[in-house]
């Protein structure tokens, strides 16, 4: 598996930090979800928490861990859907500048836009008004999209429309590729159940889920019985249990990999989608099951150290650092 194409949202971020968890409580939004809203919810939340630090950056589960993945130095693409705006033209160069092959798709609404909101300790909420995003459909995304990959990655946030990833899924098996997905939410895994899975069990042959979502997937209280459970569903399932690191089954191996302390935990946001471009990125140069978690571990773990998903150049030179000594000393944590 080398070269990796990811469809997904195409979003803004606005990040804002939050003095308290009292606006979550005031609009009835559950602590640590990601919620579909229409604009008008969307702009009744940024009113109320105005003037709270907040900053802007490109967005979107699967573009934040292909971005994640084209740092570290993959071969990578992206397809997504925008608005005919000056979001839309910032986010498919921003993308080219960042060398990820753009297949934009421009919609009638504008750009899709997600307000995270960072609570205290770090945990984050996000608030989804998709836009343009949502107008992204099947028969737009032909098999020649493909053409030169080996692994399709998708978006479980994706799962509003089931007809557009069943058959993206379906048309990149047809294609020879590996199909992963990141099952996004627990709360969009229970609302979406039952199709997700059968498509799992159809079409995908790597999941990555945490320990709510794994839950909520299998029904399984234990990780490492929801581990089994998605292992039997597909070739290779991560579990991610937040501070006791991942479980990761492929076959009959089983390995469990720590996390990589952070300096300090400042935003959760991202760190999902940046293991998941740490583990497909060591995948990709052929590393096997512990080291591939080793590297997710270390990219999840930076950046819950920063608000957003944008690392500085000083952070990716320690992932760098980290990355080089995996792949020479095989095993850090």
């Amino acid at each position: 598996m080398k070269r990796v194409i990811g469809i997904g949202n195409a979003l803004t971020d606005m990040l804002v930090n939050l003095s308290s968890d009292e606006v979550l409580e005031r609009y009835n939004i559950a602590r640590g979800s990601m919620s579909l809203v229409d604009s008008r919810l969307q702009s009744e939340v940024s009113k109320a928490v105005a003037g709270r630090p907040y900053s802007l950056s490109l967005g979107g589960s699967a573009d934040n861990t292909i971005r994640a993945m084209a740092r570290l130095g993959a071969d990578v693409g992206f397809i997504g859907k925008v608005g005919h705006d000056t979001t839309g033209d910032f986010f498919e160069q921003a993308l080219s500048n960042l060398g990820i092959h753009p297949v934009i798709f421009r919609g009638e609404n504008r750009s899709g836009k997600c307000v995270s909101l960072i609570s205290p300790d770090g945990e984050r909420t996000m608030l989804t008004h998709l836009g343009a995003a949502l107008e992204l459909h099947a028969d737009e995304i032909s098999e020649q999209v493909f053409s030169g990959y080996d692994c399709l990655y998708i978006e479980g946030y994706l799962v509003q429309d089931h007809t557009l990833i069943s058959s993206v899924a379906q048309k990149a098996k047809q294609c020879g590729l590996t199909v992963a997905i990141d099952l996004a939410s627990f709360n969009v895994v229970a609302e979406n159940l039952d199709f997700l899975r059968e498509l799992v069990k159809n079409y995908v042959d790597i999941v990555f889920a945490n320990e709510d979502e794994a839950k909520t997937f299998t029904g399984e209280s234990e990780p490492i019985n929801a581990l089994q459970y998605i292992s039997e569903m597909c070739s290779l399932a991560v579990v991610k249990i937040g501070m006791k690191g991942a479980l990761i089954k492929q076959g009959e191996q089983v390995v469990h990999v720590g996390i990589m302390a952070a300096a300090k935990r400042v935003d959760t946001t991202g760190a999902g989608d940046f293991y998941a471009a740490g583990f497909l990125y060591g995948l990709t140069q052929g590393l096997d099951l512990r080291q591939c978690g080793t590297i997710g571990a270390v990219t999840a773990g930076k950046v819950i150290e920063i608000v957003g998903t944008t690392l500085s150049d000083e952070a990716w030179d320690d992932v760098f650092s980290y990355v080089n000594r995996v792949k020479t000393e095989r095993y850090l944590f």
